[in-house]
């Protein structure tokens, strides 16, 4: 089985079996990691350009080491590094980069959308490193894949998200990918930063946090993300933490054995504090772990690769 489109550009379009496809692929690769030479020869002659509109950490360090670990060519630019800042348009930004033939290009924009647009109107394999408040299709990856490693499976479960919902594209392409694997998703955070109308993709909502973490199996906390805002969403951070901050206390209302996810960067103290952050429910370095492996995984079977023939490629 093959993905079925050249691009990844959302986990909406994905089926059940492609996403399986996607984190049996990754299982393959994960052991990578732990080998005293770090890479493969799997894409070796192959460019990957990653072209970060927005700022990352994580996620650009995470794709730069997959396409090293399965030896393929990166170019690395930001906007501060390009010529949009000189008034280039995103299209001919485009049509520069196509003419030096790269394989696959890798981007992250603040714009809802921009991955969609270039895979529109381009001829190279997009994948969407994060767009605006839309989809982060590879995190919501690599948060299935580490849920599945802790739980075995995704089915069935009752996974809580909690926070900025309406600001995170996190969240929304992982209730896309929970929903369709069968497990039950429940969001909640103050009624301001909810979506509005009803746009919960089949989730259920709630303003308690006391309530949707009760009996969960995976609670995942997401940032506040101030930089998004532009009016007062809730009265002070103080209050936030207060009423929709995970503590050691309320933890106690998940499963005994619940895991705690965040896709970072971590607020400590405001929606999670420190001693739950580094708890042993705390699953967020394999988060950042497996981010690496579910990437491979994304870049190897674009490139047309066979989840069976994994093994050989070790």
């Amino acid at each position: 089985m093959k993905l079925l489109s050249p691009h990844l550009l959302g986990i909406e379009p994905l089926t059940p079996d492609e996403i399986t496809l996607i984190l049996d692929t990754a299982v393959g690769f994960s052991s990578i990691a732990t080998r005293e030479i770090k890479k493969v020869p799997t894409l070796r002659g192959k460019t990957v350009v990653n072209f970060f509109v927005e700022p990352s950490t994580r996620t650009r360090s995470s794709f730069e080491l997959a396409e090293k670990r399965l030896s393929a060519d990166s170019l690395n630019f930001s906007t501060s590094t390009s010529s949009l800042v000189k008034g280039e348009t995103l299209l001919d930004t485009l049509r520069n980069l196509e003419a030096m033939a790269p394989d696959f290009i890798v981007i992250r924009h603040g714009e809802a959308g921009a991955p969609h647009f270039l895979a529109k109107h381009g001829r190279t394999p997009i994948i969407n490193a994060g767009d605006g408040a839309h989809e982060h299709p590879t995190q919501a990856l690599l948060d299935a894949f580490t849920i599945r490693q802790h739980k075995g499976a995704l089915s069935g479960l009752k996974v809580a998200i909690v926070g900025d919902i309406l600001h995170s594209r996190v969240a929304r392409s992982n209730v896309h990918l929970l929903v369709k694997m069968g497990a039950e998703v429940v969001l909640c955070g103050p009624p301001t930063l909810l979506p509005a109308g009803g746009k919960t993709l089949g989730a259920a909502v709630t303003h308690r946090m006391d309530a949707a973490i009760e009996g969960a199996d995976v609670v995942m906390m997401l940032r506040i993300q101030l930089e998004r805002m532009s009016g007062g969403f809730f009265p002070t951070l103080r209050e936030y933490a207060a009423f929709y901050g995970l503590n050691a206390d309320r933890l106690k209302r998940a499963a005994k054995d619940a895991i705690v996810m965040h896709p970072g960067p971590i607020n400590r103290g405001v929606e999670i504090m420190g001693d739950v952050a580094d708890g042993e429910a705390s699953v967020i370095l394999d988060q950042v772990t497996n981010g690496v492996a579910v990437r491979m995984a994304v870049l190897y079977l674009l490139a047309g690769g066979d989840r069976d023939a994994v093994a050989q490629e070790r």
